[in-house]
């Protein structure tokens, strides 16, 4: 039985891991933390250890086949609440729903568009014109990694309300970038794969469990992963062009293959010569606030909150707990935790009234500095393949070459392409990776 290291316990080492441990593989899989899960994970509420929350709140789409079947694997996918409507809200509280209706993909949303509040008749033509281009020149317009997003919308003639308020609350949380700083082609591949492609592509899935339920180390265990929580990678032996071991604060971990699922910052550390330009990598922060309140403030299960800088709310709890996010969040960096609190709790107030009469009883501010690399034109000739310059090292991780951007499904994507080229090395050839619906 062949060993295969793997480096990191994120997303994407965890989906290589439970792949190649389906193939016969021993797998020792090493993580720096006391948990798995990486950027999607859960810990105590401060002051109450009994009240687990997620640092920020993940979903996925029926469109994450790979994610889905990571899942599947973990037998987690049974945690997964399914939403098939999108709830707009705006200043004032008026509510719009956006859901898939009886006709067939790509005119099953044709309905609901329709009966938006939020745009006017002119600002619909726009978007119907804007998505009927999307779909002509998706699968042959040959620059839409060398432009943004928003040069293409400016030159389909859609104006910044309709951009903000139809194209920008989609693309900015899926992305995690703003729309002058995303290629077009993630913008293009979000909307044709989400909401075009199936009419059940877009249901949101949303975990009922603690992320760190999700990414469970004894489910994974289960499947025969051995496992080494706390065990930090300090460097990579390598001799004669192969990797020969993992250095540890607690000896070398020797295998005869391996994995790197870290992030590209620690990677560059241990191997700076692996890439020949690391600087095409920038990150973008996502802010998490969550707000715990005396009584219930909504009764919605979530919702986009249009012209607010604090974009997402999510209903945690019966309405008195709930998580704003904001994507792209360059903005909040700076600010200190009480002025972003008392900015979301204000803001909150424009669109449900019963916050104006709710005490807040704590908050939690999250800042992920570090949250996803910006997906930016001209990047993804530069992403890495799976196999590196080392013979028996492989790279996995949302910052490689997998065709999505900075996403669980992406991570999920790259392990399973990490461990078929491993399975290839091995003169085991096995297919993993899932194609994209439609």
């Amino acid at each position: 039985m062949r060993t295969v290291a793997i480096a990191g316990g994120g997303v994407s080492g965890i989906a290589a891991a439970a792949a190649l441990a389906s193939a016969g593989c021993r797998v020792i899989l090493l993580e720096s933390r006391p948990f798995l899960g990486g950027r999607a994970s859960s810990y105590p509420a401060p002051g109450n250890d009994a009240e687990i929350i997620d640092n920020c709140q993940h979903i996925l789409l029926k469109c994450c086949v790979n994610l889905l079947d990571l899942y599947r694997r973990l037998g987690a996918g049974r945690h997964i609440e399914f939403h098939r409507a999108f709830h707009y809200i705006e200043p004032g509280g008026r509510r719009s729903v956006f859901r898939s209706g009886l006709l067939p993909a790509p005119l099953h949303f044709s309905g609901s568009f329709a009966s938006l509040h939020f745009l006017s008749p002119a600002e619909k033509l726009e978007a119907a014109r804007g998505l009927l281009a999307l779909l002509r020149e998706s699968r042959r317009r040959t620059d839409l990694d060398s432009v943004t997003m928003q040069q293409w919308l400016e030159e389909k003639r859609q104006s910044p309300r309709t951009i903000a308020r139809f194209w920008a609350p989609v693309l900015v949380s899926a992305v995690n970038e703003e729309l002058d700083r995303m290629a077009a082609g993630h913008g293009f591949q979000v909307f044709r794969l989400a909401f075009l492609a199936a009419k059940d592509a877009c249901h949101m899935g949303v975990p009922r469990v603690p992320l760190g339920e999700m990414h469970s180390a004894a489910a994974l265990a289960a499947s025969g992963v051995e496992i080494h929580l706390r065990r930090k990678v300090t460097g990579m032996r390598v001799e004669g062009g192969r990797v020969r071991a993992l250095e540890t604060e607690t000896g070398p971990v020797e295998a005869g293959v391996f994995i790197s699922a870290l992030p590209f910052e620690p990677l560059r550390a241990l191997l700076p010569d692996l890439l020949d330009d690391w600087t095409v990598f920038q990150h973008v922060p996502i802010a998490g606030i969550h707000l715990w309140f005396d009584r219930p403030v909504t009764d919605l299960p979530h919702a986009v909150l249009l012209d607010s800088p604090f974009q997402w709310l999510f209903n945690k709890s019966d309405g008195r707990y709930v998580q704003l996010v904001v994507s792209a969040a360059r903005f909040l960096l700076p600010w200190p935790r009480e002025r972003v609190v008392a900015e979301a709790v204000e803001d909150l107030k424009r669109y449900f009234p019963a916050a104006a009469a709710a005490r807040l009883e704590k908050a939690h501010v999250v800042k992920e500095a570090r949250a996803t690399f910006s997906a930016r034109p001209g990047l993804a000739g530069k992403r890495p393949r799976a196999e590196t310059r080392y013979a028996n090292l492989f790279l996995a991780g949302d910052w490689t070459q997998t065709g999505w951007p900075s996403t669980m499904e992406g991570a999920a994507r790259s392990g399973y392409r990490a461990a078929e080229a491993v399975c290839r090395l091995l003169g085991e050839a096995r297919a993993f990776v899932l194609p994209d619906i439609g």
